[in-house]
Protein backbone atom coordinates (compact mmCIF):
# COMPACT_ATOMS: atom_id res chain seq x y z
CA UNK A 1 0.00 0.00 0.00
CA UNK A 2 1.28 3.46 -0.89
CA UNK A 3 1.86 5.73 2.12
CA UNK A 4 0.45 9.27 2.25
CA UNK A 5 3.98 10.71 2.49
CA UNK A 6 4.93 8.91 -0.72
CA UNK A 7 1.96 10.48 -2.53
CA UNK A 8 2.84 13.95 -1.24
CA UNK A 9 6.47 13.48 -2.20
CA UNK A 10 5.49 12.44 -5.72
CA UNK A 11 3.25 15.50 -6.11
CA UNK A 12 6.08 17.75 -4.95
CA UNK A 13 8.45 16.21 -7.50
CA UNK A 14 6.26 17.44 -10.35
CA UNK A 15 4.95 20.69 -8.89
CA UNK A 16 8.16 22.11 -7.42
CA UNK A 17 11.22 20.15 -8.52
CA UNK A 18 11.14 20.04 -12.33
CA UNK A 19 10.44 16.30 -12.60
CA UNK A 20 8.92 15.40 -15.95
CA UNK A 21 8.61 12.75 -18.57
CA UNK A 22 11.25 14.20 -20.86
CA UNK A 23 10.25 12.26 -23.95
CA UNK A 24 7.73 9.78 -25.27
CA UNK A 25 9.47 8.21 -28.25
CA UNK A 26 7.75 5.93 -30.72
CA UNK A 27 10.07 3.48 -32.48
CA UNK A 28 8.97 2.37 -35.96
CA UNK A 29 10.55 -0.22 -38.28
CA UNK A 30 10.77 1.15 -41.83
CA UNK A 31 12.50 -1.79 -43.52
CA UNK A 32 9.37 -2.62 -45.53
CA UNK A 33 9.37 0.91 -46.97
CA UNK A 34 12.45 0.18 -49.08
CA UNK A 35 11.97 0.43 -52.83
CA UNK A 36 14.19 1.07 -55.84
CA UNK A 37 11.78 3.86 -56.83
CA UNK A 38 12.51 6.85 -54.57
CA UNK A 39 9.00 8.27 -54.92
CA UNK A 40 7.43 5.00 -53.80
CA UNK A 41 9.88 4.76 -50.89
CA UNK A 42 9.02 8.28 -49.69
CA UNK A 43 5.29 7.61 -50.00
CA UNK A 44 5.56 4.42 -47.94
CA UNK A 45 7.57 6.23 -45.27
CA UNK A 46 4.95 8.95 -44.92
CA UNK A 47 2.07 6.49 -44.82
CA UNK A 48 3.64 4.18 -42.24
CA UNK A 49 4.81 6.89 -39.85
CA UNK A 50 1.41 8.60 -40.07
CA UNK A 51 -0.38 5.28 -39.47
CA UNK A 52 1.61 4.37 -36.36
CA UNK A 53 2.40 7.83 -35.00
CA UNK A 54 -0.57 9.94 -36.05
CA UNK A 55 -2.25 9.70 -32.61
CA UNK A 56 0.96 9.80 -30.52
CA UNK A 57 0.75 13.44 -29.42
CA UNK A 58 -3.02 13.43 -28.79
CA UNK A 59 -2.94 10.27 -26.66
CA UNK A 60 0.15 11.43 -24.81
CA UNK A 61 -1.55 14.70 -23.89
CA UNK A 62 -4.61 12.85 -22.62
CA UNK A 63 -2.46 10.68 -20.34
CA UNK A 64 -0.50 13.73 -19.19
CA UNK A 65 -3.71 15.55 -18.25
CA UNK A 66 -5.15 12.51 -16.49
CA UNK A 67 -2.19 12.11 -14.13
CA UNK A 68 -1.06 15.73 -13.99
CA UNK A 69 2.41 14.71 -15.12
CA UNK A 70 4.07 16.89 -17.77
CA UNK A 71 5.38 15.28 -20.97
CA UNK A 72 7.93 17.63 -22.52
CA UNK A 73 8.66 16.08 -25.93
CA UNK A 74 7.08 13.67 -28.41
CA UNK A 75 9.49 11.98 -30.80
CA UNK A 76 9.79 9.30 -33.48
CA UNK A 77 12.76 6.94 -33.91
CA UNK A 78 13.05 4.92 -37.12
CA UNK A 79 15.22 2.12 -38.46
CA UNK A 80 18.67 3.41 -39.51
CA UNK A 81 18.09 5.03 -42.89
CA UNK A 82 21.24 3.56 -44.44
CA UNK A 83 19.63 0.10 -44.16
CA UNK A 84 16.52 0.83 -46.22
CA UNK A 85 17.30 3.98 -48.21
CA UNK A 86 21.07 4.05 -48.67
CA UNK A 87 20.84 2.67 -52.20
CA UNK A 88 19.40 5.97 -53.40
CA UNK A 89 22.73 7.74 -52.91
CA UNK A 90 23.38 11.05 -51.13
CA UNK A 91 20.84 13.05 -53.14
CA UNK A 92 18.15 10.44 -52.60
CA UNK A 93 18.91 10.33 -48.88
CA UNK A 94 18.52 14.10 -48.63
CA UNK A 95 15.08 13.66 -50.16
CA UNK A 96 14.37 10.93 -47.58
CA UNK A 97 15.39 13.31 -44.78
CA UNK A 98 13.05 15.97 -46.12
CA UNK A 99 10.24 13.40 -46.21
CA UNK A 100 10.92 12.44 -42.59
CA UNK A 101 10.94 16.12 -41.64
CA UNK A 102 7.66 16.74 -43.41
CA UNK A 103 5.77 13.85 -41.84
CA UNK A 104 7.20 14.66 -38.39
CA UNK A 105 5.78 18.16 -38.73
CA UNK A 106 2.43 16.87 -39.91
CA UNK A 107 1.92 14.58 -36.91
CA UNK A 108 3.28 17.21 -34.49
CA UNK A 109 6.38 15.55 -33.02
CA UNK A 110 9.42 17.57 -31.97
CA UNK A 111 12.16 15.44 -33.52
CA UNK A 112 12.59 12.32 -35.62
CA UNK A 113 15.76 10.25 -35.24
CA UNK A 114 17.28 7.41 -37.19
CA UNK A 115 19.00 9.17 -40.10
CA UNK A 116 21.76 6.81 -39.12
CA UNK A 117 24.40 4.27 -40.10
CA UNK A 118 26.20 1.56 -38.10
CA UNK A 119 29.74 1.23 -39.41
CA UNK A 120 31.83 -0.07 -36.53
CA UNK A 121 33.26 -2.89 -38.64
CA UNK A 122 33.36 -1.12 -42.00
CA UNK A 123 31.17 0.81 -44.37
CA UNK A 124 28.92 -0.25 -47.23
CA UNK A 125 28.20 2.02 -50.19
CA UNK A 126 24.88 2.84 -48.51
CA UNK A 127 26.68 3.84 -45.29
CA UNK A 128 29.08 6.08 -47.22
CA UNK A 129 26.16 7.71 -49.00
CA UNK A 130 24.44 8.48 -45.70
CA UNK A 131 27.56 9.98 -44.15
CA UNK A 132 28.06 12.10 -47.28
CA UNK A 133 24.45 13.28 -47.06
CA UNK A 134 24.59 14.29 -43.39
CA UNK A 135 25.54 17.99 -43.82
CA UNK A 136 22.76 18.74 -46.29
CA UNK A 137 20.19 16.37 -44.78
CA UNK A 138 20.51 17.75 -41.24
CA UNK A 139 21.26 21.30 -42.38
CA UNK A 140 18.17 21.58 -44.56
CA UNK A 141 15.70 20.00 -42.13
CA UNK A 142 14.32 21.17 -38.81
CA UNK A 143 13.37 17.99 -36.98
CA UNK A 144 15.60 15.25 -38.42
CA UNK A 145 18.41 13.93 -36.19
CA UNK A 146 21.23 11.61 -37.22
CA UNK A 147 23.80 9.31 -35.68
CA UNK A 148 26.67 7.10 -36.73
CA UNK A 149 27.95 4.18 -34.66
CA UNK A 150 31.67 3.98 -35.36
CA UNK A 151 32.85 1.55 -32.69
CA UNK A 152 31.81 -1.39 -30.53
CA UNK A 153 33.40 -3.66 -27.97
CA UNK A 154 32.91 -6.59 -30.37
CA UNK A 155 34.23 -4.93 -33.54
CA UNK A 156 36.77 -2.31 -32.46
CA UNK A 157 37.00 1.28 -33.72
CA UNK A 158 36.58 2.25 -37.38
CA UNK A 159 38.98 5.19 -37.67
CA UNK A 160 38.25 5.69 -41.39
CA UNK A 161 34.57 6.18 -40.57
CA UNK A 162 35.40 8.53 -37.70
CA UNK A 163 37.43 10.75 -40.02
CA UNK A 164 34.65 10.77 -42.63
CA UNK A 165 32.08 11.74 -39.99
CA UNK A 166 34.42 14.43 -38.63
CA UNK A 167 34.57 16.03 -42.08
CA UNK A 168 30.76 15.86 -42.21
CA UNK A 169 30.58 17.59 -38.80
CA UNK A 170 32.74 20.46 -40.08
CA UNK A 171 30.64 20.77 -43.24
CA UNK A 172 27.43 20.77 -41.18
CA UNK A 173 28.85 23.45 -38.87
CA UNK A 174 29.72 25.65 -41.85
CA UNK A 175 26.26 25.14 -43.33
CA UNK A 176 24.64 26.33 -40.09
CA UNK A 177 27.28 28.97 -39.29
CA UNK A 178 24.64 31.68 -38.76
CA UNK A 179 23.37 29.65 -35.77
CA UNK A 180 26.83 28.96 -34.26
CA UNK A 181 26.97 25.58 -36.00
CA UNK A 182 23.76 24.41 -34.34
CA UNK A 183 23.18 21.74 -36.99
CA UNK A 184 25.84 19.63 -35.25
CA UNK A 185 23.57 19.44 -32.18
CA UNK A 186 21.45 17.06 -34.25
CA UNK A 187 24.28 14.60 -34.92
CA UNK A 188 25.73 12.05 -32.47
CA UNK A 189 28.72 9.75 -33.00
CA UNK A 190 28.44 6.57 -30.92
CA UNK A 191 30.38 3.63 -29.59
CA UNK A 192 28.11 0.73 -28.56
CA UNK A 193 24.92 2.49 -29.63
CA UNK A 194 21.79 1.13 -27.87
CA UNK A 195 18.89 -0.06 -30.04
CA UNK A 196 16.17 1.50 -27.90
CA UNK A 197 17.46 4.89 -26.77
CA UNK A 198 14.52 7.35 -26.60
CA UNK A 199 16.65 10.49 -26.24
CA UNK A 200 17.66 12.71 -29.15
CA UNK A 201 19.72 13.27 -31.08
CA UNK A 202 20.79 9.63 -30.96
CA UNK A 203 17.46 7.80 -30.94
CA UNK A 204 16.96 5.03 -33.48
CA UNK A 205 14.88 1.85 -33.82
CA UNK A 206 17.59 -0.78 -33.98
CA UNK A 207 17.98 -4.39 -35.05
CA UNK A 208 16.00 -6.84 -32.93
CA UNK A 209 13.33 -4.29 -32.08
CA UNK A 210 9.68 -5.13 -32.85
CA UNK A 211 7.65 -3.57 -35.64
CA UNK A 212 6.76 -0.72 -33.31
CA UNK A 213 7.42 0.08 -29.64
CA UNK A 214 6.89 2.98 -27.27
CA UNK A 215 9.88 4.03 -25.18
CA UNK A 216 9.91 6.55 -22.34
CA UNK A 217 12.66 8.88 -21.22
CA UNK A 218 12.26 10.23 -17.68
CA UNK A 219 14.38 12.98 -16.22
CA UNK A 220 14.62 14.82 -12.91
CA UNK A 221 17.96 16.33 -11.87
CA UNK A 222 16.03 18.84 -9.77
CA UNK A 223 14.31 16.08 -7.83
CA UNK A 224 17.58 14.35 -7.02
CA UNK A 225 19.24 17.63 -6.04
CA UNK A 226 16.40 18.50 -3.67
CA UNK A 227 16.49 15.00 -2.16
CA UNK A 228 20.20 15.34 -1.37
CA UNK A 229 19.61 18.89 -0.13
CA UNK A 230 16.92 17.73 2.31
CA UNK A 231 19.14 14.90 3.51
CA UNK A 232 21.99 17.28 4.25
CA UNK A 233 19.67 19.75 5.96
CA UNK A 234 18.25 17.03 8.20
CA UNK A 235 21.76 15.87 9.08
CA UNK A 236 22.85 19.42 9.88
CA UNK A 237 19.85 19.91 12.14
CA UNK A 238 20.31 16.61 13.97
CA UNK A 239 24.05 17.05 14.47
CA UNK A 240 23.56 20.62 15.81
CA UNK A 241 27.11 21.66 15.14
CA UNK A 242 28.68 18.37 16.15
CA UNK A 243 30.34 15.89 13.80
CA UNK A 244 28.09 14.99 10.88
CA UNK A 245 26.80 11.44 10.78
CA UNK A 246 26.05 11.62 7.08
CA UNK A 247 28.12 9.46 4.73
CA UNK A 248 28.39 9.05 0.97
CA UNK A 249 26.62 5.74 1.41
CA UNK A 250 23.62 7.59 2.85
CA UNK A 251 23.59 9.94 -0.16
CA UNK A 252 23.76 7.02 -2.57
CA UNK A 253 20.83 5.35 -0.83
CA UNK A 254 18.73 8.53 -1.00
CA UNK A 255 19.45 8.95 -4.73
CA UNK A 256 18.59 5.29 -5.34
CA UNK A 257 15.22 5.64 -3.62
CA UNK A 258 14.47 8.84 -5.54
CA UNK A 259 15.38 7.17 -8.85
CA UNK A 260 13.04 4.32 -7.95
CA UNK A 261 10.08 6.69 -7.58
CA UNK A 262 10.83 8.53 -10.83
CA UNK A 263 11.19 5.33 -12.81
CA UNK A 264 7.89 3.91 -11.54
CA UNK A 265 6.13 7.02 -12.78
CA UNK A 266 7.77 6.72 -16.18
CA UNK A 267 6.70 3.12 -16.52
CA UNK A 268 3.13 4.02 -15.58
CA UNK A 269 2.95 6.72 -18.25
CA UNK A 270 4.63 4.55 -20.88
CA UNK A 271 2.34 1.60 -20.36
CA UNK A 272 -0.77 3.75 -20.57
CA UNK A 273 0.24 5.63 -23.73
CA UNK A 274 1.28 2.36 -25.37
CA UNK A 275 -2.03 0.72 -24.46
CA UNK A 276 -3.99 3.63 -25.91
CA UNK A 277 -2.03 3.33 -29.17
CA UNK A 278 -2.41 -0.45 -29.23
CA UNK A 279 1.33 -1.10 -29.44
CA UNK A 280 3.88 -2.76 -27.12
CA UNK A 281 5.58 -0.81 -24.36
CA UNK A 282 9.35 -0.94 -24.84
CA UNK A 283 11.59 0.50 -22.16
CA UNK A 284 11.88 3.28 -19.62
CA UNK A 285 15.13 5.20 -19.71
CA UNK A 286 15.86 7.07 -16.49
CA UNK A 287 18.50 9.56 -17.48
CA UNK A 288 19.17 12.72 -15.51
CA UNK A 289 18.97 15.10 -18.47
CA UNK A 290 19.57 18.68 -17.34
CA UNK A 291 18.20 21.88 -18.83
CA UNK A 292 19.72 25.38 -18.68
CA UNK A 293 17.20 26.33 -15.98
CA UNK A 294 18.43 26.81 -12.42
CA UNK A 295 17.27 23.90 -10.28
CA UNK A 296 17.45 21.38 -13.12
CA UNK A 297 21.18 20.70 -13.29
CA UNK A 298 23.39 17.64 -12.83
CA UNK A 299 26.15 20.07 -11.82
CA UNK A 300 24.00 21.30 -8.94
CA UNK A 301 23.66 17.71 -7.67
CA UNK A 302 27.45 17.37 -7.62
CA UNK A 303 27.70 20.70 -5.78
CA UNK A 304 25.15 19.51 -3.22
CA UNK A 305 27.35 16.44 -2.70
CA UNK A 306 30.27 18.69 -1.79
CA UNK A 307 32.00 19.41 -5.13
CA UNK A 308 32.21 23.20 -4.93
CA UNK A 309 33.82 23.59 -8.36
CA UNK A 310 32.80 21.15 -11.10
CA UNK A 311 35.99 19.70 -12.49
CA UNK A 312 37.80 19.74 -9.15
CA UNK A 313 39.32 16.58 -7.70
CA UNK A 314 36.50 14.30 -6.63
CA UNK A 315 34.18 15.28 -9.51
CA UNK A 316 34.53 11.96 -11.32
CA UNK A 317 33.96 9.96 -8.14
CA UNK A 318 30.86 12.00 -7.30
CA UNK A 319 29.47 11.46 -10.79
CA UNK A 320 30.18 7.73 -10.48
CA UNK A 321 28.19 7.58 -7.23
CA UNK A 322 25.31 9.47 -8.87
CA UNK A 323 25.22 7.38 -12.05
CA UNK A 324 25.40 4.08 -10.20
CA UNK A 325 22.69 5.00 -7.71
CA UNK A 326 20.38 6.13 -10.52
CA UNK A 327 20.92 2.84 -12.38
CA UNK A 328 20.27 0.77 -9.24
CA UNK A 329 17.08 2.66 -8.39
CA UNK A 330 15.82 2.33 -11.96
CA UNK A 331 16.62 -1.38 -12.18
CA UNK A 332 14.78 -2.04 -8.91
CA UNK A 333 11.72 -0.10 -10.10
CA UNK A 334 11.25 -1.72 -13.49
CA UNK A 335 12.20 -4.84 -15.40
CA UNK A 336 12.04 -2.78 -18.62
CA UNK A 337 14.88 -0.36 -18.01
CA UNK A 338 16.87 0.31 -21.18
CA UNK A 339 18.31 3.02 -23.39
CA UNK A 340 21.11 4.96 -21.75
CA UNK A 341 19.88 5.25 -18.11
CA UNK A 342 22.27 7.25 -15.96
CA UNK A 343 23.40 10.86 -15.88
CA UNK A 344 23.95 13.17 -18.86
CA UNK A 345 26.55 15.93 -18.72
CA UNK A 346 25.77 18.11 -21.77
CA UNK A 347 27.79 21.28 -21.26
CA UNK A 348 25.61 23.88 -22.98
CA UNK A 349 22.38 22.38 -21.61
CA UNK A 350 23.53 22.47 -17.97
CA UNK A 351 24.00 25.99 -16.61
CA UNK A 352 26.38 24.91 -13.83
CA UNK A 353 28.56 22.85 -16.19
CA UNK A 354 28.66 25.75 -18.67
CA UNK A 355 29.73 28.13 -15.89
CA UNK A 356 32.45 25.68 -14.82
CA UNK A 357 33.73 25.48 -18.40
CA UNK A 358 33.69 29.27 -18.66
CA UNK A 359 35.63 29.72 -15.42
CA UNK A 360 38.22 27.14 -16.50
CA UNK A 361 37.57 24.69 -13.66
CA UNK A 362 36.11 22.17 -16.14
CA UNK A 363 38.48 21.35 -19.01
CA UNK A 364 37.83 19.13 -22.00
CA UNK A 365 40.26 16.59 -20.54
CA UNK A 366 38.45 16.46 -17.17
CA UNK A 367 35.14 16.23 -18.99
CA UNK A 368 36.48 13.24 -20.94
CA UNK A 369 37.50 11.56 -17.67
CA UNK A 370 33.99 12.09 -16.30
CA UNK A 371 32.47 10.50 -19.40
CA UNK A 372 34.13 7.22 -18.47
CA UNK A 373 31.38 6.71 -15.91
CA UNK A 374 28.47 8.92 -17.09
CA UNK A 375 25.78 7.40 -19.31
CA UNK A 376 26.77 9.08 -22.60
CA UNK A 377 29.89 11.09 -23.32
CA UNK A 378 31.14 14.44 -24.61
CA UNK A 379 27.76 16.06 -25.12
CA UNK A 380 26.97 19.52 -26.48
CA UNK A 381 30.61 20.53 -26.31
CA UNK A 382 31.53 23.59 -28.37
CA UNK A 383 35.02 23.72 -29.88
CA UNK A 384 36.85 26.24 -32.09
CA UNK A 385 35.51 26.49 -35.61
CA UNK A 386 38.99 26.11 -37.12
CA UNK A 387 39.61 22.71 -35.46
CA UNK A 388 40.85 20.26 -38.08
CA UNK A 389 38.90 17.15 -39.07
CA UNK A 390 41.80 15.02 -37.83
CA UNK A 391 41.71 16.63 -34.37
CA UNK A 392 37.94 16.19 -34.13
CA UNK A 393 38.44 12.57 -35.16
CA UNK A 394 41.04 12.17 -32.42
CA UNK A 395 38.61 13.45 -29.78
CA UNK A 396 35.94 11.05 -31.03
CA UNK A 397 38.41 8.14 -31.15
CA UNK A 398 39.42 8.80 -27.54
CA UNK A 399 35.80 8.75 -26.45
CA UNK A 400 35.17 5.56 -28.42
CA UNK A 401 38.15 3.91 -26.75
CA UNK A 402 36.59 4.55 -23.34
CA UNK A 403 33.37 2.90 -24.48
CA UNK A 404 34.99 -0.04 -26.27
CA UNK A 405 37.36 -0.95 -23.45
CA UNK A 406 34.70 -0.61 -20.75
CA UNK A 407 31.76 -2.23 -22.59
CA UNK A 408 29.63 0.87 -22.27
CA UNK A 409 27.93 3.37 -24.52
CA UNK A 410 29.90 6.53 -25.16
CA UNK A 411 29.16 9.29 -27.63
CA UNK A 412 30.26 12.66 -28.95
CA UNK A 413 28.07 15.61 -29.85
CA UNK A 414 30.73 18.14 -30.80
CA UNK A 415 29.91 21.54 -32.24
CA UNK A 416 32.71 23.41 -34.04
CA UNK A 417 31.59 27.04 -33.89
CA UNK A 418 32.48 28.82 -37.16
CA UNK A 419 34.43 32.03 -36.65
CA UNK A 420 34.79 31.61 -32.89
CA UNK A 421 37.69 30.53 -30.70
CA UNK A 422 38.39 29.57 -27.07
CA UNK A 423 36.58 31.72 -24.53
CA UNK A 424 33.99 33.08 -26.94
CA UNK A 425 30.42 32.01 -26.36
CA UNK A 426 28.06 29.98 -28.56
CA UNK A 427 24.38 30.65 -28.00
CA UNK A 428 21.75 28.12 -29.10
CA UNK A 429 18.75 29.16 -27.02
CA UNK A 430 15.92 27.22 -25.44
CA UNK A 431 16.77 23.87 -23.89
CA UNK A 432 20.04 23.79 -25.86
CA UNK A 433 21.43 26.67 -23.79
CA UNK A 434 24.78 28.35 -24.32
CA UNK A 435 28.40 27.51 -23.61
CA UNK A 436 31.92 28.86 -23.98
CA UNK A 437 34.06 27.50 -26.80
CA UNK A 438 36.45 25.04 -25.14
CA UNK A 439 40.10 24.82 -26.24
CA UNK A 440 41.28 21.54 -27.77
CA UNK A 441 44.73 19.97 -27.89
CA UNK A 442 46.02 19.22 -31.38
CA UNK A 443 49.03 17.03 -32.16
CA UNK A 444 47.54 13.56 -32.68
CA UNK A 445 46.67 14.00 -36.35
CA UNK A 446 49.36 11.60 -37.57
CA UNK A 447 47.75 8.74 -35.63
CA UNK A 448 44.38 9.38 -37.20
CA UNK A 449 45.80 9.67 -40.73
CA UNK A 450 47.10 6.11 -40.51
CA UNK A 451 43.46 5.09 -40.88
CA UNK A 452 42.03 1.59 -40.82
CA UNK A 453 40.39 -0.06 -37.83
CA UNK A 454 41.60 -0.41 -34.27
CA UNK A 455 40.98 -4.12 -33.54
CA UNK A 456 38.51 -5.22 -30.92
CA UNK A 457 39.96 -5.72 -27.43
CA UNK A 458 40.86 -9.18 -26.18
CA UNK A 459 37.92 -9.21 -23.79
CA UNK A 460 35.60 -9.12 -26.83
CA UNK A 461 36.25 -12.86 -27.18
CA UNK A 462 33.45 -14.04 -24.92
CA UNK A 463 32.27 -17.25 -26.58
Amino acid sequence: MMRIEDILMTLRMFQEENCDVRTVTLGINLMDCADSDLEICCRRVKEKIAAFGGRLVAEGKRVSERYGIPIVNYRIAVTPAAWWAGGHGPEGLIRIAQTLDQVAGEIGVDFIGGFSALVEKGETEADRALIAALPEALGRTERVCGSVNVASSRAGIDVDAILAVSRAILALARRTADADGFGCAKLVVFANVPDDNPFMAGALHGAGEPECALNIGVSGPGVVKRAVERLRAADSESSAGNVSGLTLGDIAEEIKCTAFRITRIGELIGNEVAARLGIPFGIVDLSLAPTPHIGDSVGEILQMMGIEKIGAAGSTAALALLTDAVKKGGAFASSSVGGLSGAFIPVSEDAVLAQAAESGSLSLEKLEAMTSICSVGLDMVTIPGDTSAETIAGIIADECAIGVMNHKTTACRLIPVPGKGPGEKAVFGGLFGEAPVMPVRAGGEGFIRLGGRIPSPIHALRN
